[in-house]
């Protein structure tokens, strides 16, 4: 197969992991787009990108684009991969997928009827020691689930009273906050390892709203979250539990618990980063065993390092899934479904923490 042309919409993270994972394997990037010029001269430059664009409209137009990674604003997610699918490319969108619910399950519906790869960037479904779990699952090691114990627990990322409101981290209908900026990795993980999701409930915080109107310097209030709490019933049993914050002081990092009839397994993440590492550690237990032991993580699930940015590896590997399906005309997980339905999950917890009530998640429609 050819090179596939990809543009990249957002020099953000798209220049710290986009643009570095296409090229590393063997993608031709061939236009970039955001919506100030010298950003993405800046960036065509750094990477040797020949086209530059200040609209996805006009980049969709250009000549020889087979593939569109949507790393925008996280509200104009629906609208640009929606164009880009109605333009016959392949697309990669960052999460969280979409803002609205209904979006998801458009750009879900949309991809499958156009039979084009479409995939969201979930790539630590690739870290490691989390690929291994999802395994071990598979293969019966824990037995029937009962719970799931995960959590994200950091300081020093929330802002100080009184900063400046931003509408891009500040904004609950934007889609900033907690919750879906890597809440939306840990349910996607969830998801993966246990199947679809009966029943939801939860909470969000925001415990430092204070913010200065940049404008006027009166003082207003941010919307997005910067701690959450839910709990998850998988439709095949045993339930979840995710905490997270970035309102806490001394956090205690992140991880996953996962504990079952016939063992348990432990993947531990350092405090400072709520990312899992590309070479994790994962432990675990068979029953009548009286203490956790490190198993072995295949080379196979971590084949290479990348100095450049520990989540490359990861994002590496989820763009040879994208390959792999261009290549066979399919979605390979995780695909536009699987956003829509992490999507119904984010949803419900939000609902569930304005009703107070349980929310149903419906069988897939």
């Amino acid at each position: 197969m050819s090179a596939v042309r990809i543009g990249v919409i957002g020099v953000g993270f798209g220049a710290r992991v986009h643009i570095p994972a296409y090229q590393s394997e063997g993608l031709d990037v061939v236009a970039v787009c955001t919506r100030h010029e010298e950003t993405a001269r800046a960036a065509a430059e750094r990477f040797g990108i020949p086209n530059v664009f200040t609209g996805h409209e006009a980049m969709l137009a250009m000549d020889g684009l087979d593939a569109v990674a949507v790393v925008g604003p996280r509200e104009l997610h629906h609208p640009m991969a929606m164009a880009a699918l109605a333009a016959g490319k392949h697309v990669i969108c960052e999460k969280p997928f979409t803002t609205e619910l209904h979006h998801a399950r458009d750009l879900w519906r949309k991809a499958e009827a156009t039979g084009l790869t479409a995939m969201v960037a979930h790539e630590f479904r690739f870290a490691s020691a989390r690929a291994r779990v999802r395994e071990l699952v598979a293969e019966g090691y824990v037995g029937s689930l009962h719970m799931v114990r995960a959590w994200l627990v950091r300081d020093g990322k929330v802002k100080s009273r009184g900063q400046p409101y931003d509408y891009g981290s500040d904004d609950a209908k934007g889609g900033a906050g907690l919750l879906w900026s890597q809440g939306s990795h840990y349910v996607d993980c969830l998801l993966h390892w246990f199947g679809e999701v009966s029943e939801v409930s939860g909470d969000v915080f925001t415990h430092v709203a204070e913010r200065t109107d940049p404008r006027t310097g009166e003082v207003v209030a941010a919307t997005a979250d910067d701690a959450f709490g839910l709990t998850l019933r998988f439709a095949t049993g045993g339930w979840a539990h995710l905490t997270g914050s970035y309102a806490s002081i001394a956090g205690s990092g992140s991880g996953f618990e996962v504990y079952g009839s016939e063992g348990t397994l432990v993947t531990p993440q350092a405090a400072g980063s709520p990312n899992p590492p590309a070479h994790g550690t994962l432990l675990g237990a068979k029953a009548g065993a009286k203490e956790l032991e490190e198993l072995p993580v295949p080379e196979r699930l971590a084949p290479f390092t990348d100095e450049r940015d520990d989540r490359l590896m990861p994002m590496r590997l989820l763009v040879r899934e994208f390959l792999r399906g261009i290549e066979t005309g399919t979605s390979p997980s995780p695909s536009f479904r699987d956003g829509y339905r992490v999507q119904q999950v984010l949803h419900a917890v939000r609902e569930s923490s304005a009703t107070g009530r349980t929310v149903k998640i419906p069988p897939e429609e």
